[in-house]
């Protein structure tokens, strides 16, 4: 093949690729046939990067109870900082920081390093009046107030705890409205013992059952 028809294939060959990435990023970050999450807020101030943050609320429709907010933040400086507090601009929302040893209060994000908040075994930020925070769907601005970079704002996608997001999610999670299985499980357990005491010979089979 001579110099000038190679060099026709190459150009030709770029071009498929450009249109096939172009068409990629036209599909959208939520497309579906690209089979990817939505990208979730992050933002970069000064050493201080906080990505993947999210508010998260109870997983079910009319459920009282408390929201989180989830992030992680990166401190690339050479010292450490305080993250202080964490804020919902807008609402009435108090969100309450407790580090990862259970310690409430500032967290601390060491130089080089991150700190995750939100998940088992990390550091939480539970906003105790979560109905203040924004509605599914939304996106609520969360302010996050650090000890030497002040101020970094975002805005955070607002999310149920259901799905992936479920480990990330309030760990105190109410019963829905109208669920009463406590009480069900309850009033059957005595009417089996009013049987037993009139004289119904419990079988082996249901107790083995029961294990």
């Amino acid at each position: 093949m001579s110099r000038s028809l190679r060099r026709g294939a190459l150009a030709a060959t770029a071009i498929v690729f450009s249109i096939t990435a172009l068409s990629a990023c036209a599909a959208g970050n939520d497309a579906q046939t690209l089979g990817v999450k939505p990208d979730n807020a992050a933002v970069t101030v000064d050493d201080v990067k906080i990505q993947n943050a999210l508010v998260i609320t109870q997983p079910h429709e009319g459920v009282k109870g408390p929201a989180v907010v989830s992030a992680t933040v990166f401190n690339n400086g050479s010292t450490p900082q305080t993250l202080d507090a964490i804020t919902l601009p807008g609402t009435s929302a108090t969100v309450k920081l407790t580090a990862a040893a259970g310690a409430a209060g500032p967290i601390t994000v060491p130089p080089l390093g991150s700190v995750v908040i939100g998940g088992a075994g990390n550091a939480t930020a539970v906003i105790e009046n979560g109905t203040e925070a924004a509605r599914k769907g939304d996106v609520q601005e969360v302010v996050f107030k650090l000890s030497k970079t002040g101020d970094v704002g975002l805005g955070a996608f607002v999310v149920p705890a259901t799905s992936y997001f479920e480990e990330f999610g309030p760990s105190i999670v109410p019963a829905p409205p109208g669920a009463t299985p406590t009480a069900t499980a309850s009033a059957e357990g005595e009417h089996g013992e009013g049987e037993g005491e009139h004289g119904a010979e419990p079988s082996g089979e249901a107790t083995t059952a029961g294990h």
